[in-house]
C-alpha cells in the first residue's frame, strides 16, 4: 500500500479570523466563530485570550474541533479573545507560524491574526534583518510586530498604524492587548471584515457566518483603512491611513465565502446565482440536465437552471469526510483522488447531455477526471460551463494560487483547454458579467486573477515566487 496527497485543484482558501470584546465566554464565542470559518483554512488554528492581565494561547495543527477540547478551553479564560483558523500564503505550514503570533516588546504583551498577503514584507525583512532584528517565524505576519516595535508612537494604534502604513498589499487583523482589541482592514480593502453585536460584546469576523451561529447582530463592515479600537471605553473608530481606490477580492463571491455570508455588502448566494444566470444567457448549453461540482458549484448551477429551464440534478454526490492524504492500493485506481471525493449518480446521467456548472478551473487536471467520470457513468455528451473567466494570473493578495505557468489558461486557448479536459464544449462567464453579478458598478473589486493587472508593486515578490516554483 502507498500514501498519496489528494491534490482538489482549486484556489486555497486563505485565512479567517474573529474576535470578541465584553463577554465573560470570549474565547467559546471566539471558537464557535472559527467553527463557522472553517472552510477559510484548514491547516492551523489559534486562539488567544486576556481577563485583562495577560495574555493566554492555545494553537496547533489542524482543525478547530481536533485543537479545541473542553480541556483547552478552559485554559483560555477571560472577556476579550481572537482566533484565526489558516491556510499558509507567506510561510511554511507548521506549528511555528500557526497564528495568532504572540509577542512581548516595548508596547507591551500582544497577539496579532492576519488574514492576507504583504507584498513588501519580504523587502521590509531584509532591511529589519539587516538593522539587526531577530524573526522567530517566516510569516509576513511578522513583520508588523517588528515595525511596531520600532515605531516612536507613544500608544498602540499610533504605532501600528506607523507600520501599516509602511506595508503594502492584503490584511485584515485583530490585535489584542491586555487592554484592548483593535480590527483594522487595509486601505484598499482587499479582504472582508465585519463588525457584529452580541448583547453588550462586540465581536468581529471575516465573514458574517460567524455572527449567525453566534446569534450575534451583523453591524456593519470594517471599512477600507479603518482601524477599530475596542475597550472599556467602548468603540473608537480611527482612519490611520490616506484613502485608496477600492479592491474587493471578487473571488471571495466567485468561491471562498460561505454563499450564507455577507460579504463587502453584498448577500454572496445572491451572487453566485445570479453568476449561474448571466452564465446561462452567454453560454447556453445544449444539455437534458445541469450538473454542479459539489460543493462550491452548487449556487451558480441552480442559477443556470434557473435562467435556462433546464433541470437542476445532483449527478455528482460528494464525500465530506476526505482528508489530505489516503493509502491507496498498489494497483493503483485511476483518477483515484477524485474518486475518493466525488461519485457519480448513474441512473441520472446515463444517456443525458450534461451542462457541468463549476465555479473555475486552474490547473485543468481535476476538470479533466470530472468529465471522464461523467462519460464512464454513461453521459452522452458533457458541456462544461464555468461561473467566472479564465484564470490567467496568480493572486499575491492572501490566496494560495499556482504560478503562472500552472494556470491552464495563461498559455492556452479555450478550445485548448476544452480538448484538454475532454468535454464537447466549454464557456467562461465574461468580464463584465463578473461584474454585474456582484454588483461592481463603480470598480471596486479586484479582478487579477483574470486581468494580469495588479493595483500594487509586485516586481519583486513575482521574481521570489517564481524562483520557488523551480
Amino acid at each position: 500500500m502507498k500514501r498519496v496527497f489528494i491534490d482538489d485543484d482549486h484556489f486555497h482558501d486563505h485565512c479567517g479570523i474573529v474576535g470578541v470584546y465584553g463577554h465573560p465566554e470570549a474565547s467559546k464565542l471566539a471558537y464557535l466563530g472559527l467553527y463557522a470559518l472553517q472552510h477559510r483554512g484548514q491547516e492551523s488554528a489559534g486562539i488567544v485570550s486576556t481577563a485583562g492581565q495577560r495574555l493566554e494561547v492555545v494553537k496547533g495543527m489542524g482543525l478547530v474541533q481536533d485543537i479545541f477540547t473542553s480541556e483547552a478551553l478552559a485554559r483560555l479564560p477571560g472577556h476579550a479573545a481572537i482566533g484565526h483558523t489558516r491556510y499558509s500564503t507567506a510561510g511554511d505550514s507548521s506549528p511555528l507560524n500557526a497564528q495568532p503570533i504572540l509577542v512581548d516588546c516595548n508596547k507591551g504583551h500582544l497577539a496579532l491574526g492576519h488574514n492576507g498577503n504583504l507584498t513588501n514584507a519580504r523587502e521590509w525583512r531584509r532591511r529589519l534583518e539587516h538593522r539587526g532584528s531577530i524573526f522567530q517565524t517566516n510569516s509576513d505576519t511578522e513583520v508588523i510586530f517588528h515595525l511596531v516595535a520600532r515605531s516612536a508612537a507613544r500608544h498602540l494604534a499610533g504605532a501600528l498604524a506607523d507600520a501599516l502604513n509602511q506595508l503594502e498589499g492584503a490584511y485584515s487583523l485583530v490585535l489584542l492587548s491586555p487592554d484592548e482589541l483593535l480590527a483594522i482592514r487595509d486601505p484598499r480593502g482587499f479582504r472582508p471584515l465585519a463588525l457584529g453585536r452580541l448583547g453588550e460584546a462586540w465581536i468581529v469576523a471575516s465573514e458574517t457566518c460567524a455572527f449567525d451561529l453566534l446569534d450575534a447582530e451583523y453591524v456593519r463592515d470594517i471599512e477600507p483603512g479603518e482601524m477599530l479600537r475596542i475597550g472599556p471605553g467602548g468603540l473608537e473608530s480611527i482612519h490611520f491611513a490616506p484613502e485608496k481606490p477600492h479592491q474587493y477580492c471578487i473571488f471571495e463571491h466567485v468561491y471562498f465565502s460561505r454563499p450564507d455570508s455577507i460579504v463587502f455588502g453584498r448577500q454572496v448566494n445572491h451572487s453566485r446565482e445570479m453568476l449561474g444566470r448571466l452564465l446561462a444567457r452567454e453560454q447556453p448549453a445544449p444539455a437534458d440536465i445541469v450538473v454542479p461540482v459539489p460543493d462550491s458549484g452548487v449556487p451558480a448551477a441552480i442559477g443556470y437552471s434557473l435562467e435556462s429551464g433546464i433541470p437542476f440534478r445532483m449527478g455528482l454526490i460528494r464525500n465530506h469526510y476526505v482528508g489530505r492524504t489516503f493509502i491507496e492500493p498498489e494497483q493503483s485506481i485511476r483518477d483515484f483522488g477524485v474518486k475518493l471525493k466525488l461519485n457519480p449518480v448513474r441512473e441520472l446521467l446515463e444517456g443525458k447531455r450534461v451542462a457541468l456548472v463549476d465555479d473555475s478551473i486552474v490547473r485543468g487536471t481535476t476538470s479533466r477526471k470530472i468529465v471522464r467520470m461523467l462519460r464512464e457513468a454513461g453521459a452522452a455528451e458533457v458541456h462544461m460551463r464555468v461561473s467566472c473567466p479564465p484564470t490567467i494570473s496568480p493572486c499575491y493578495y492572501g490566496i494560495d494560487t499556482p504560478t503562472r505557468d500552472e494556470l491552464i489558461a495563461s498559455r492556452h486557448s479555450i478550445d485548448e483547454i476544452r480538448a484538454f479536459v475532454g468535454a464537447d464544449s466549454l464557456g467562461y462567464l465574461s468580464l463584465e458579467s463578473l461584474r454585474r453579478a456582484v454588483g461592481d458598478g463603480e470598480g471596486q473589486f479586484c479582478t487579477s486573477c483574470y486581468t494580469g493587472h495588479y493595483p500594487t508593486e509586485l516586481v519583486q515578490l513575482e521574481v521570489a515566487v517564481e524562483r520557488q516554483s523551480h
